[in-house]
């Protein structure tokens, strides 16, 4: 559907098929960039949507709208291509953030073992993928069983899990820190911190760069919009 100026008065939530919910603008099912329903698992999700689409004022503005877009994402994209998404998904664990570290100084390199060792204990022990680290940006390949293990765990995600999943795992270059995220095993502001911990230490060291802040920035806004859409799916088929 093309957005531009504000086309509807009321929108309300009604029940979908299969027992999930429609967004409803004016009385007709809202639909998505690829022309099917705009229909969500559960009835606080889409709320949550449908107050998106009513904070809206006489111009549509999307990029206010993330739940809507991670919803729109999980239908036209992820369920007619799941192995695909899935795949896209494994491709950060296979140059996964948390497995490069700073051969210095002592102190970046202490910050990272203090916050990324514990998520590596986490992969291993929960997802049974033990993940191999590095100092440096030389790659470090993973084994085959640690990748199957990840692969797993990202395919055992529903449709709407898995979008707010490769989401997370895009925007913060982990597919580890996403797969905690996604599992609670991580706050928005645990998984914020490790995703952006070089970074921290670097304007901590020399100072904020503007440009640089402005990115960090709205990179937290859209991880807290992910979190929230995860938290919402959280019942979405997801054993973690």
């Amino acid at each position: 559907m093309a957005l531009g100026a504000r086309f509807y008065r009321e929108v309300s939530v009604g029940p979908g098929e299969g027992g999930a919910y429609s967004i409803l603008l004016d009385g007709k099912p809202a639909r998505t960039p690829g022309a099917a329903m705009l229909s969500v698992p559960n009835v606080e999700l889409a709320e949550a949507i449908a107050e998106e689409w009513r904070a809206q004022g006489e111009k549509i503005r999307p990029q206010t709208m993330m739940l809507t877009k991670l919803a729109n994402t999980a239908i036209d994209r992820v369920a007619p291509n799941r192995a695909a998404v899935v795949e896209q998904v494994l491709v950060f664990a296979r140059s996964d953030l948390i497995c490069y570290r700073a051969p210095g100084p002592d102190e970046l390199a202490g910050r990272q073992a203090q916050i990324w060792d514990p998520l590596i204990a986490w992969a291993r022990e929960h997802l049974s993928a033990p993940l191999l680290c590095t100092a440096g940006v030389g790659h470090v390949p993973q084994t085959p069983d640690a990748l199957a293990a990840l692969e797993k765990a990202i395919a055992a995600n529903g449709d709407f899990r898995l979008a707010g999943l490769h989401a997370a795992a895009t925007l913060t270059g982990s597919a580890v820190i996403a797969l905690a995220l996604s599992a609670g095993r991580l706050s928005f502001e645990e998984a914020f911190a490790a995703a952006e911990l070089d970074e921290i230490y670097q304007r901590g060291k020399w100072g904020e760069d503007a440009e640089a802040l402005r990115l960090s920035r709205k990179k937290e806004v859209e991880l807290i919009e992910i979190a929230h859409f995860l938290d919402f799916v959280c019942g979405d088929n997801n054993p973690l």
